[in-house]
């Protein structure tokens, strides 16, 4: 039996070696770096804390309430929510067209496939940036003024300015309805799981999208009576310079949302597309042996088995519209970037300024990295 070789040659000690060596220079050149910088600022008179975090603002943040007494973290706070409203809203808008221009480009139809073709490749191979300045200033800045800004059925009133959508107006018993809204959501899956559940026993249609809305809608509608109506909807109606009703998005979000998603749906539409592509051939000859039409067979065999495979490279996207969402920045539009902008020139230490900027995005793109693992994890197959 042969004995463990000398320290000096074990491949195990090596690597330990290799790992701490590379780990010390790592931190040398950490250290060095930040004892560098710290030894600039004080040679400029410039402040190494974080302290200016607590002094005044001294500027105001366009369509908000935001006060230049108030600190400059909370002005950070405001460019951060402004960053998720664009991130967040454009990751739903965005996936929703990536898939219908993904199963598109698979479509029999020669039209349908070609347009889904065209608009893929096309906004694919543009300049998110490019996309997000057109859509402002060819686009928004050319709707007509407020005076002269029309109302679309009577619900919907564009301007270059603003655009006002309709909204809901809540009640004293708002937050009862919204427990009760809940309540129905976790009704109507269960309703969804047990026809499911019901189909895999029996084989009879199982209709479980169709019986979740309706147990959804039907509890929902009850508590929305029983409430007197605690949520009313608000449509936005102009009266010369003024509209009043609804809730209004500047042109700034407007464009920036606009240029995201068009540009971000390309990229999904091909990690569908290939996803789809990737599910074996005999699934989709199955189905059709079993005589399911080509809805069926999308909604039930190809795209269950796809959404596995495309849910890693769809979250690199949806990281990728977090941290493009500080492109605003060339539009003007206030979210994280253009906060900390402010705040440097304002005369505050840019170092701390983007280093808190850059904590900020990275905890953004962890909590979105986060949930894609959670979904990953849950449509991953049991291995025995």
């Amino acid at each position: 039996m042969r004995g463990r070789p000398p320290v000096w040659r074990d491949v195990r000690v090596h690597r330990v070696v290799a790992q701490v060596v590379f780990l010390a220079l790592v931190l040398g050149l950490v250290g060095w770096i930040l004892q560098n910088l710290t030894a600039n600022l004080r040679a400029s008179n410039l402040p190494t804390g974080y302290g200016f975090l607590s002094q005044p603002t001294r500027f105001n943040i366009v369509d908000s309430g935001f006060d230049p007494a108030q600190p400059v973290r909370d002005a950070l706070l405001v460019g951060a929510v402004n960053t998720l409203r664009v991130a967040l809203v454009g990751i739903l808008l965005a996936t929703v067209l990536g898939i219908v221009l993904g199963v598109a480009r698979l479509s029999a139809n020669w039209l349908v496939r070609t347009a889904a073709r065209l608009y893929v490749e096309f906004f694919r191979n543009v300049p998110v940036l490019l996309i997000i300045v057109f859509m402002y200033t060819a686009v928004l800045l050319r709707l007509p003024r407020l005076t002269e800004a029309p109302e679309w059925l009577g619900a919907v009133v564009v301007s270059n300015q603003q655009i006002w959508v309709p909204w809901g107006e809540a009640s004293g018993a708002a937050g009862e309805f919204l427990v009760a809204s809940g309540l129905a959501l976790a009704l109507g899956v269960a309703a969804w799981i047990w026809r499911q559940r019901r189909y895999d026993r029996t084989g009879e249609p199982a209709y479980g999208f169709l019986w979740g809305c309706g147990v959804f809608v039907s509890v929902a509608a009850v508590a929305y009576a029983a409430l007197s109506a605690p949520v009313t909807l608000s449509l936005p109606t102009r009266e010369g310079r003024v509209v009043s009703g609804g809730i209004a998005m500047s042109a700034l979000y407007a464009a920036l949302l606009a240029g995201l998603v068009i540009y971000t749906a390309s990229h999904i539409a091909e990690i569908v597309r290939g996803s789809i592509l990737a599910v074996p051939k005999g699934q989709s000859e199955a189905a059709s042996a079993l005589a399911m039409s080509g809805l069926q067979r999308m909604r039930y065999v190809v795209l269950p088995q796809a959404f596995r495979i495309m849910v890693p490279p769809l979250a690199n996207q949806y990281l990728n519209i977090a941290k493009n969402s500080s492109l605003g920045v060339a539009i003007g539009y206030v979210e994280l970037t253009m906060v900390t902008q402010t705040v440097i020139a304002n005369g505050n230490p840019s170092p701390q300024a983007i280093s808190t900027n850059m904590v900020a995005y990275l905890a953004i793109s962890l909590t979105i990295a986060l949930a894609a693992n959670l979904v990953n994890r849950g449509l991953q197959l049991e291995t025995r």
